[in-house]
């Protein structure tokens, strides 16, 4: 395999970069053109023509795209920046593919999001591939319109697609600006000797959470077996409360805490409940997660406790 990933210094890139090594894939892992990391090579999504040129050069067999925004609150912030990086970006790697001018262009492995569902009805869970997508947010219809634009250019051109509709996914190095990642920083600057505080959002919502080293196995799954033009759910299929992960994080930290609801923490347009079916997948490609939550979060906080400095005396 020649893969070609875009958005290779995000959280889920960086792992799939490396799987991809230990497999013995030749990758090339891309950066965005003002990411100064000088380890990846700069792609310009805003570019057409430097796209098609990259494609050209390297002649990947599979292009997994990961490059985008991915943060909800970011996107309600500004909607017209995420449409353009998520939708448009897409619509480019899309027409860069299309000008291939060898006989075999690769294929395209897009990293969607459940967050493209939106709210639902409770007889609706868990959430299969053929529901009607009703995003409720702007990161949401970013990757509802990113989807639309692949299935198009897959029906009118014949472009090699499969979309992974991937739910919520943790594991050490993600930003603390999702919610485990948080808790998990939060109860190791707690364990270092920071003060016994802890500030939540909402606590009721139950999310289906995979481990970021199972989602990246899905992706390669689907870059070897995925059906051409097909749509598949990235999921465990099980919903645990946030409140269910917290209590399990502040064990694996065994400190004492008091936790306190931050309203700046609460998102307006939180979806309350969020678990899919992964039925198809499991099928097509006889993919199944490894890693349980426990360990995930265990590995999360290890990895937060690895980097956090002891306070400073006063």
């Amino acid at each position: 395999m020649r893969a070609l990933v875009t958005g290779a210094t995000g959280f889920v890139g960086g792992y799939l970069v490396d799987e991809l090594r230990r497999e013995g894939a030749d990758v090339l892992a891309c950066r965005g053109p003002h990411d100064s990391d000088e380890r990846y090579f700069a792609l310009d999504l805003g570019d057409v023509d430097t796209m098609q040129a990259a494609l050209e050069a390297f002649r990947p067999t599979v292009v997994f795209h990961l490059a985008a925004q991915t943060f909800v609150p970011d996107s309600l912030r500004t909607p017209i920046g995420t449409y353009e990086a998520n939708a448009m970006g897409t619509a480019r790697l899309a027409q860069a593919v299309r000008g291939w001018s060898g006989a075999s262009p690769p294929r395209i492995v897009f990293a969607s999001s459940a967050e493209a569902y939106g709210p639902r009805d409770a007889s609706e869970y868990p959430l299969h591939e053929r529901l009607a997508l009703r995003p409720g947010n702007p990161y949401g219809a970013s990757k509802a319109a990113a989807e639309a634009i692949l299935v198009a250019e897959s029906r009118s051109f014949g472009t090699d697609v499969v979309i992974a509709r991937a739910f919520n996914h943790i594991g050490p190095r993600q930003s603390e600006r999702f919610v485990v990642a948080s808790l998990a920083a939060q109860l190791a600057r707690i364990a270092k000797g920071g003060p016994p505080l802890l500030l939540v959002g909402s606590l009721e919502a139950a999310r289906d959470f995979l481990d970021v080293r199972d989602v990246v196995a899905a992706y390669v799954a689907l870059a070897r077996g995925g059906e051409r033009g097909e749509i598949y759910n990235v999921c465990s299929g099980r919903a645990v409360a946030i409140r269910d992960v917290l209590r399990e994080l502040i064990s694996i930290a065994g400190v004492p805490v008091e936790v306190r609801e931050d309203p700046g923490r609460v998102r307006s347009s939180e979806t309350a409940l969020s678990v899919g079916n992964g039925a198809k997948l499991r099928s097509r490609t006889g993919w199944e997660p490894q890693v349980p939550l426990v360990r995930s979060l265990r590995d999360v906080y290890e990895a937060a406790l690895a980097v956090v400095e002891k306070p400073t005396a006063t």
